[in-house]
C-alpha cells in the first residue's frame, strides 16, 4: 500500500497518463510514441502527462509512493516537492502530449486581466509548445498578421477568409511556439507536440472551421468572451526556432526564459546530463523526447520512457540524466 516516506528518500516522480477523447484526435501517439492506448469511442488527442486540477489528478506510477496523486504528495510535503515559491493550492504547471489528427479549433486564452473581467471560473492561462513530431504539411497557427485590425479580425470571424489574418508556420520538430494569454492560436492537422501551460483549462473558441461532431452539431463558441481577451495590439511572432545542427557534446539551448510562470531548455545530449535543482529553487520536469532516460542518483533513480516526463521533487538536489551512449538524446527541461 502506497504511504508516504521521509522527505529526504524523495525521488523523481513519473505519472500515469490520462487520456482524452477529442473530435480531432490522431493516431501518432500510437504510432510514434508506441503507446498503447485504451479502446475508446472517439480518438485520443490529449495525454495529460503532469496534472493536478480538482477533476484530474496525476497518480504516481513508480517507487514507494506510488498510487499516490500528485495533489496527495503536494499537500504532504508542500515547498519539497515544488520550491521555495509555493504558497500552497495546486501544482502551478499543466504538461500535455497534443495529438492533432485535425486542425484544432481558432481560440484564446486569458490573462489575469481579462479573468478578472471575465469573472466565474476563468483562470489565466499561458503556454508553449514543442513539436515532437509533424506531417509533411502540417501548419501551426499563432498570433495576428502585421495588417490584421481588430474590425478585420472581427467581420471575418465566421469566414474561412479568417486564416488570412493569422500567422501561419510549416511545422517543425524541435520548434517552439510560446503562446502567451491573448495570443491567438490553432494546431494544425498532423502535429504531436509537447505542451507546457498554466495550471488552466480555460479556453475560448473563435472559429471551430464550421465542423460538427458525430450528431452534426457544432461545438460552442465563446466569440465574446474571446475578444475580451485577445490582444489586438499582439504582432509578435512567437515561433521558436529549434535546433538546426546536429551536437557533439551536450549542449542547453533556452527556449522560454523570460516569461513568469515557466522556463523551459531544450537539452541535446550525446552523454550524461548533471544537474541541481538548488541552483532553480524549484522542482524540474524533464521529458524525454525522443530516447528514453533514467534521472536521479544513487538508488533513487526514475526510469523515463521517451514521450513520458518525469518530476524531481525541488528538494532533490544534484541529480543525472543518464542517456544511451552514442545515441543523440533529446530532452526538455522546465523549471519555475
Amino acid at each position: 500500500m502506497a504511504q508516504f516516506i521521509d522527505k529526504d528518500e524523495l525521488y523523481p516522480f513519473i505519472f500515469e497518463p490520462v487520456y482524452k477523447q477529442v473530435m480531432w484526435g490522431g493516431n501518432k501517439l500510437q504510432e510514434v510514441m508506441q503507446r498503447d492506448l485504451p479502446k475508446l469511442d472517439e480518438p485520443i488527442g490529449e495525454s495529460w502527462e503532469v496534472c493536478d486540477r480538482p477533476e484530474v489528478e496525476s497518480v504516481i506510477s513508480n517507487g514507494a509512493m506510488a498510487g499516490l496523486t500528485i495533489h496527495q504528495v503536494i499537500e504532504h510535503y508542500g515547498k519539497n516537492i515544488v520550491g521555495r515559491q509555493f504558497k500552497g493550492g495546486r501544482f502551478p504547471l499543466l504538461v500535455k502530449i497534443i495529438d492533432a489528427g485535425k486542425r484544432l479549433s481558432l481560440q484564446v486564452h486569458p490573462d489575469e486581466a481579462a479573468c478578472a473581467r471575465l469573472g466565474g471560473s476563468a483562470q489565466p492561462k499561458t503556454e508553449m509548445w514543442y513539436i515532437i513530431a509533424a506531417d509533411k504539411n502540417a501548419k501551426i497557427i499563432a498570433g495576428l498578421k502585421g495588417n490584421s485590425t481588430k474590425r478585420f479580425f472581427i467581420d471575418n470571424l465566421s469566414s474561412p477568409d479568417i486564416e488570412e489574418y493569422m500567422q501561419v508556420f510549416d511545422a517543425k520538430p524541435g520548434d517552439a511556439y510560446f503562446i502567451n494569454a491573448g495570443r491567438v492560436h490553432a494546431i494544425g492537422a498532423g502535429n504531436l507536440l509537447l505542451e507546457i501551460q498554466q495550471n488552466s483549462d480555460t479556453t475560448y473558441r473563435v472559429s471551430d472551421w464550421g465542423r460538427t461532431d458525430s450528431n452534426g452539431k457544432p461545438r460552442e463558441l465563446h466569440v465574446d468572451k474571446a475578444l475580451e481577451c485577445i490582444d489586438f495590439m499582439d504582432r509578435t511572432v512567437p515561433r521558436i526556432s529549434g535546433v538546426s545542427d546536429s551536437v557533439d557534446h551536450n549542449r542547453k539551448f533556452p527556449m522560454v526564459n523570460k516569461c513568469p510562470f515557466f522556463k523551459v531548455d531544450d537539452l541535446r545530449l550525446v552523454e550524461d546530463w548533471r544537474d541541481n535543482t538548488e541552483t532553480t529553487n524549484s522542482f524540474h520536469l524533464i521529458t524525454a523526447v525522443n530516447k528514453s532516460v533514467k534521472v536521479g542518483r544513487d538508488n533513487l533513480v526514475a526510469s523515463v520512457p521517451a514521450g513520458f516526463t518525469c518530476l524531481v521533487p525541488a528538494s532533490f538536489g544534484a541529480y543525472t540524466v543518464t542517456v544511451h551512449p552514442g545515441e543523440p538524446t533529446t530532452v526538455v527541461k522546465t523549471t519555475l
